[in-house]
């Protein structure tokens, strides 16, 4: 489904407001505990997959937006360190 222009931004701008208020706050406080050691709670887990999900359905979007790309690298580049560093410390106890 096409939405038209003033459609989009306004989808674009809530989900740039639930990325800065939400999505990115809680990404920090994660990747401080597991860069600290800590391993990912359940709750975290939950959270990770829920956003991930979210970044598809945000991706398409995105695309549309030349000057959202290098955000949503960034953001993407984040889940993974996150995901690298939550492995590791799995595996090292």
């Amino acid at each position: 489904m096409l939405l038209d222009p003033r459609a989009e931004l306004g989808v674009v701008q809530a989900l740039l407001d639930r990325l800065v208020k939400h999505r990115l706050p809680r990404l920090a406080d994660i990747k401080q505990r597991v860069d600290g050691g800590q391993k990912l709670s359940d709750t975290d887990i939950e959270f990770l997959k829920d956003s991930l999900e979210d970044a598809k359905e945000t991706s398409r979007h995105i695309v549309k937006h030349p000057e959202l790309q290098a955000l949503g690298s960034r953001v993407s580049t984040l889940y993974a360190d996150i995901i690298r560093v939550a492995t590791e410390n799995e595996r090292h106890g």
